[in-house]
């Protein structure tokens, strides 16, 4: 016996096609960023003076982060 689709069959397939689209790129992208960011740690490991200048600036965000007491 032969079974007709439905539209919402359609849909539900479709809506989950997609979500899996969204989660394959949002972690294609972390995949990304994290080899950005080896790569700029690797470059910076050449110039260990480069690496000193940018942390102060990393614990100045943080700061300006928390709240004022």
């Amino acid at each position: 016996m032969h079974r007709s689709h439905d539209a919402s069959g359609s849909f539900d397939s479709k809506a989950s096609r997609k979500l899996q689209d969204q989660r394959r790129m949002q972690f294609r992208r972390a995949i990304e960023t994290y080899t950005e960011q080896r790569r700029l740690a690797d470059a910076l490991s050449e110039f260990p003076e480069l690496a000193m200048i940018s942390r102060p600036l990393d614990g100045l965000h943080r700061r300006n982060a928390e709240p004022v007491r």
